[in-house]
């Protein structure tokens, strides 16, 4: 058996999520039915990350373990033919048979992307959160320092959860603004993200830029004594998984 490991990127705006599901096209269910068509036979890929309906990757990593050897550098363009064109292998490789997509990662990289601009960008739509207005950054920034470090997110975790442990640690909480282009851009960098935990501290983080929750609140959600402070969860479609790092990097 042959382990083999995909980088890919994807726009989300039309699937169900990442995990394949009975009732909608998820990006799952498009990786295996074209791997299947490659391999002819039925094959199961595990994601670095289970992203939600609507969010987009450009870095997302998935394994597989395949009947035969093909070469890797003939992969992608074998599987970009076979796959909707909202979904793009970028690179591929061989692994170790330890090799595991989502347990062997060190950290994850995701951003979220604010379109300030007064009125919507239009080509920018599917991407991006349109937040018109008074947007206090300073604020936000302040807020998102209490967020570094590592926590217990508990209160940061959606309902389906089914993690074990809350206690993340967070390496990266930035906000930039992209010049020119009326942007504003959450990087968030961690060991590790619970479901719906990046988009429910951006929620939080979006109260906080307008003036509707205090920059202290946040440090308070985490400490259990605001739990009023803990989202709402923020829209998908400005949410990307930019990066899936590896203490070796599989590319």
């Amino acid at each position: 058996m042959h382990p083999t490991c995909l980088k890919i990127s994807y726009d989300g705006t039309a699937y169900g999520g990442f995990q394949i599901q009975k009732n909608a096209p998820t990006i799952q269910g498009e990786l295996e039915r074209a791997l299947a068509v490659i391999y002819k036979v039925p094959l199961r890929v595990i994601g670095a990350g289970r992203t939600d309906a609507g969010v987009h990757a450009r870095g997302q990593v998935v394994h597989y373990t395949a009947p035969f050897k093909i070469p890797e550098e003939r992969l992608p363009a074998a599987l970009n033919v076979l796959l909707p064109q909202d979904i793009v292998v970028l690179r591929a490789a061989l692994v170790a048979p330890a090799f595991h997509a989502c347990f062997s990662a060190t950290k994850k990289l995701y951003s979220y992307t604010l379109d300030r601009a007064l009125y919507p960008q239009v080509l920018l739509r599917r991407f991006t959160h349109h937040l018109p207005g008074v947007f206090d950054t300073a604020a936000v920034k302040k807020a998102a320092e209490s967020l570094k470090g590592t926590h217990d997110f508990q209160a940061f975790r959606a309902a389906g959860s089914s993690a074990r442990s809350t206690v993340r640690t967070l390496y990266r909480v930035d906000l930039d603004e992209v010049p020119g282009r009326r942007l504003l851009i959450f990087t968030f960098e961690g060991s590790g993200f619970l479901y719906r935990m990046v988009r429910m501290l951006t929620g939080s983080l979006l109260r906080v830029g307008r003036g509707r929750l205090e920059p202290q609140a946040i440090a308070a959600a985490l400490r259990g004594v605001r739990p009023d402070a803990a989202g709402p969860t923020a829209p998908p479609q400005g949410l990307c998984l930019e990066k899936v790092t590896y203490s070796e990097d599989p590319f």
